[in-house]
Formats: structure tokens, C-alpha cells, sequence
């Protein structure tokens, strides 16, 4: 029987089945690759992942400083702003209990102006009315003296005696007055 020359090749080389050389060639190649990534490749990316790795790290911790600082300096801020405002509103009771100060000095000074102005006025007008009075005793001293001399018929000439006589009786009239002012105040 003869067999055909497909079945001869069939049965020569099969297609799924590879050959016992290729598979220790391959397995031995394998083997080789293996130990070239393990003693220089595997190290190398492992030492890249490190330092990716600590980079990270440090990058992170250095958000997290930076955030903590910016959070101290936020809080900093928020504690002089606080601060700031309280005085301003210090400044500002202060300013108004100043000016409250200086308004009552000012008006002390205008009471006390206004009580040395109306002081003056009455020592004036005392003056005046002294001046008046004085006036008036020595026109009233002449009129008393020329009408007494006039009813007596003597000169009353003599200076002393016109004096004396003029100063009973002006003396006699505030007498009369005074016991009057006081009967009227005592009513």
C-alpha cells in the first residue's frame, strides 16, 4: 500500500507538534533572557521605581509643609486682621471719648469765659454805680447844704462842717434803707 506522499508528510512533520530541538533551543534561550532582565534590567527599573517612588514622597510632603504653612500664615493673617480691627474700633472709642473731653473743656472754658465776662460786667456796673452814687452824695451834700443853709440862714460854708453834716445825713438815709430792705426781705 502505497502510502501517498501527503500522508508520508503528515505523518513525517506535524504542524502542532514542534520539534525536541526548537523546544531546548527556545527553553535555553528563555532561561538566558531571564537571567539577562533579572541581574541588569529588573534592578534598574527597580531603582527608577525608588526613586519615582521617593520623589513622590517627598513631593507630597513637601504639599503637605507647604499647605501647613499656608494655613499658619492664613490663620496668622486672620489673627492680625482680628487685631487690626479691634484696634480700629479702640482708635476709634478712644477718638470719641477725646472728643467728648475736649467738648466738655471747651464748654468749661466758654462757662467760665461767659462767668469772668458777666463778672466784669457787674464790676463795672458797680464801678459805675459807686461812681454814681459818689456823685450823686456830692450833688445831693451841696443841694442838703445850700437848702439848710437857706432854712437855718447861716453859711455853711466851712469844708468840715458840710462834710459832717452831709456824711450824718447820707448815713441816716441808708439806715432808713437798709431797715427797709430788710423789713421787705423778712416779709
Amino acid at each position: 500500500m502505497l502510502k501517498t506522499q501527503v500522508e508520508l508528510l503528515a505523518e513525517a512533520h506535524n504542524p502542532i507538534m514542534p520539534d525536541w530541538s526548537e523546544v531546548i533551543l527556545g527553553i535555553v534561550a528563555f532561561l538566558i533572557l531571564l537571567f539577562i532582565l533579572k541581574k541588569y534590567v529588573v534592578p534598574r527599573f527597580e531603582k527608577a521605581y525608588e526613586e519615582r517612588a521617593q520623589k513622590i514622597e517627598g513631593g507630597i510632603e513637601k504639599a503637605e509643609k507647604a499647605q501647613a504653612e499656608a494655613e499658619k500664615a492664613l490663620s496668622e493673617y486672620k489673627a492680625q486682621l482680628a487685631d487690626a480691627r479691634s484696634e480700629a474700633a479702640k482708635i476709634r472709642d478712644d477718638a470719641r471719648l477725646e472728643a467728648e473731653q475736649i467738648k466738655a473743656e471747651l464748654r468749661e472754658q466758654a462757662e467760665s469765659e461767659s462767668q469772668r465776662i458777666v463778672a466784669q460786667g457787674h464790676a463795672q456796673l458797680q464801678a459805675q454805680k459807686a461812681q454814681i452814687v459818689a456823685e450823686l452824695r456830692a450833688e445831693m451834700g451841696r443841694n442838703a447844704v445850700e437848702l439848710a443853709g437857706r432854712i437855718v440862714g447861716e453859711s455853711l460854708e466851712d469844708e468840715a462842717r458840710r462834710r459832717g453834716t452831709v456824711d450824718r445825713f447820707l448815713a441816716e438815709l441808708e439806715t432808713v434803707g437798709a431797715n427797709g430792705a430788710a423789713n421787705g426781705a423778712g416779709k
